[in-house]
């Protein structure tokens, strides 16, 4: 893959942003080889590192989105070197909520975070993660909220296995070290000692831009610019992509962004029809370049609702390599509907990757709806799609 550069310079950053695919050393999985008596290490061998397994389907390294249904529904999990597009509901309350889970995974497992906003300062964002449910908390609080869930009527014994069909199935020991992903209480927040023992790095807008700053004329905003060199930066320094090996274990970078292609990041894409469409492509395009190159997995928040021009939001889905859709009913008619009574909005899988290939996947699991309860969000499989057979 050749390289790719982004025009503009700032204060303490390189001036460029490079995607570079020529370094054969960084992959995210290795095939386990013979090894010689008295030889070295050089042979290549699968990447051990905390809170990462490999894909039963093609081996490649997986992290957990920080929800154990929704790994399920992608594979498996979120491929390390990949972008997961969030479409976020009308009023940005659910899908606000995956992306603190996707960090509050991060710090459970001890991989590195990178925040970033224009909306909200990511040491706030961290300050609202939900707190994990660790040891017999989980099995009791999961069998206190199917209980909750149950109602007085005696016919929805069929429903019930329908909803629950998606969660993993309880274990004498439901968490363990073993364990890929973990729950979370969203009626509680992350104990402060375990965000002040994580390591982040936080990207707040507002802060990192300057009026007296000189950008050469390019299609991608100061916004997305500064974002870019601040994102290559902490790869290289840090040895995410594996020219300078990391001094400790092999860690993974977590990459959350927040609202990309609102107003707030300086992008008109959601004002106009025909807004600056080449700026929030090619910022995707090389973003991508830089998480196929380095041990990082990233998660994006989009209000694609607010964009016109679908031929845009096609565009983004190609350059994204896992879609995922929430639509929220809050102000919808489905609010008052009967057949709806028991969701909260409907999840979409637009589309999960095939690695290595120039075509896309679509998933086979479909009609999936959304509850946030009392203190689980949970994805369940429904019939509504059959109720009028």
């Amino acid at each position: 893959m050749a390289a790719v550069a982004t025009c503009g310079t700032g204060a303490g950053s390189t001036g460029s942003v490079v995607a570079a695919g020529s370094k054969n050393h960084v992959t995210s999985f290795q095939r386990r080889g013979p090894r010689a008596s008295g030889s070295d290490s050089s042979y290549s061998r699968l990447v051990s590192i905390a809170g990462t397994r490999p894909s039963v389907r093609n081996g490649q390294l997986l992290v957990s989105t920080g929800l154990p249904a929704l790994d399920q529904l992608l594979g498996g999990g979120l491929a390390v070197g990949t972008v997961l597009l969030i479409e976020e509901d009308k009023y940005n309350i659910y899908s606000s909520l995956l992306f603190k889970y996707f960090l509050a995974e991060g710090i459970i497992n001890g991989h590195t975070l990178l925040v970033a906003s224009a909306k909200e300062d990511p040491a706030d964002i961290l300050q609202e993660l939900p707190a994990p449910l660790l040891d017999d908390n989980f099995k009791k609080d999961f069998d206190e909220e199917a209980c909750n869930h149950k109602t007085a009527e005696s016919n929805i014994k069929m429903k019930i296995a329908w909803r629950y069909q998606l969660l993993p199935k309880m274990e004498a020991g439901p968490v363990s070290s073993s364990r890929f992903g973990h729950y979370y209480d969203a009626s509680k927040k992350m104990p402060q000692e375990l965000i002040e023992a994580s390591k982040w790095h936080g990207f707040f807008f507002p802060e990192k831009s300057s009026s007296t700053l000189n950008i050469e004329p390019c299609s991608l905003t100061h916004g997305y610019i500064k974002l870019l060199q601040f994102i290559q930066n902490i790869i290289y320094e840090e040895g995410f992509d594996g020219s300078n090996p990391q001094k400790k274990q092999k860690n993974i970078l977590r990459i959350g962004i927040q609202n990309l292609g609102s107003p707030l990041w300086g992008d008109d894409i959601c004002c106009t029809e025909n807004g600056n469409s080449h700026s929030l492509t090619k910022f995707l395009y090389v973003l991508r370049g830089l998480l196929r190159t380095s041990l990082s997995a990233c998660m994006i928040t989009m209000p694609t609702h607010l964009i016109q021009n679908k031929a845009i939001i096609s565009r983004v889905t190609n350059l994204s390599d896992t879609v995922v859709g929430l639509e929220s009913f809050i102000g919808s008619e489905r609010e008052t509907n009967p057949l709806y009574k028991d969701y909260h909005g409907l999840i979409h899988i637009r589309q999960i990757p095939r690695l290595n290939n120039l075509i896309y996947d679509v998933s086979d699991v479909k009609d999936l709806a959304f509850k946030l309860k009392r203190k689980l969000f949970t994805i369940e499989k429904t019939d509504l799609g059959y109720s009028g057979i």
